[in-house]
């Protein structure tokens, strides 16, 4: 019995070992390490971190100073993304020639470049979290934007992948914001560029595309698209504008859609709940959706509907608020 076992374990293995020696794709053999995916969440962790150097601290230190905290995660930071990144470069067809040593160079400098860019990302999230406590009347205090908000997660995660992405960093900045994804259900692809004072309230389901453009006291709600018109030419399309761009103080409301790289948003705009828009929409507009007609089934316990609740009908003014 233990024989036979033992046997079959043994053809399964055998079976798998041929069907990966058929050239597919996932059958490559790469000849470099891949990128340790928890490491970079560590990473990322630990730069969110010194973002807020205030609010995320080590319980394990008796005695709590920004300057000595900062300085060991930095010092963290520095000697495992330059590791990360020497790995991921090497995933890169244009540096197929160079020596170890240029590739942890090459690293090394965007490592430090990137740092660089933490004043600027919490010049930009400072305004996040005040577009957040301003424009959401359940929130109580800025604490509790910043300790608990998925959107604010997310568009923190956006924000320092993006300025790997805009270094040249493969894989690494779509890790960041895939575990953000996993974490929030919030996609935000690390390529958009997005201005300050960014909202998002809920969050659920949002996704915005690689090329999308967001201008400053941008909102949006659950649901909401910012995508490609079509993605049918594959490989074709790369590096073209597919996602739309969205001007300043425009607020995207639940489930709507906005697709196309030739789509603009103008200044101002306000898009209802569940509009699907592939034009673009001039500044100052309000676009909803025409009210659909509501059929009502009251069942057995409702004979009529004289002897159904009252159901108050909202106005106008009043229907579009509640489409949030």
């Amino acid at each position: 019995m233990a024989d036979s076992f033992v046997n079959r374990i043994e053809d399964i293995a055998d079976l798998l070992i041929k069907d990966s020696g058929g050239g597919k794709t996932i059958d490559e053999v790469k000849r470099f390490d891949p990128p340790d995916k928890d490491k970079v969440i560590d990473i990322l962790e630990k730069l969110r971190k010194i973002v807020f150097p205030g609010y995320f601290r080590n319980g394990s230190f008796k005695v709590y100073t920004v300057k000595n905290t900062v300085t060991m995660l930095l010092e963290d930071v520095i000697f495992n993304l330059i590791r990360q990144i020497s790995i991921v470069l090497r995933f890169s067809p244009d540096r197929a020639g160079m020596s170890d040593k240029e590739i942890s160079r090459e690293a090394e400098d965007i490592t430090f470049r990137f740092l660089e860019q933490i004043p600027k990302i919490r010049e930009y999230i400072e305004t996040d979290v005040k577009a957040a406590f301003d424009g959401d009347p359940a929130a109580y205090s800025t604490d509790e934007i910043i300790y608990s908000y998925p959107g604010l997660y997310a568009i923190l995660t956006n924000r320092i992948a993006h300025e790997l992405h805009v270094l040249g960093v493969p894989l690494i900045p779509r890790i960041m914001t895939e575990y953000a994804h996993s974490l929030t259900g919030i996609d935000i692809h690390p390529g958009t560029v997005i201005g300050k004072y960014f909202f998002i309230d809920h969050g659920t389901g949002i996704v915005i595309g690689e090329t999308t453009v967001i201008g400053n006291n941008v909102k949006i709600y659950q649901g909401v698209t910012l995508g490609a018109l079509s993605t049918r030419g594959g490989q074709k399309l790369k590096s073209k504008k597919r996602h739309p761009t969205i001007m300043d103080n425009v607020t995207i409301y639940s489930g709507a859609s906005i697709l196309g790289g030739e789509t603009v948003i103008g200044e101002g705009v306000v898009i209802g709940g569940n509009a699907f828009i592939t034009t673009s929409i001039p500044a100052g507009a309000k676009v909803s959706v025409k009210s659909q007609e509501l059929r009502y089934n009251y069942g057995e316990k409702f004979s009529s509907p004289e002897n159904a609740p009252e159901v108050k009908e909202l106005d106008e003014e009043a229907a579009w608020f509640y489409m949030i």
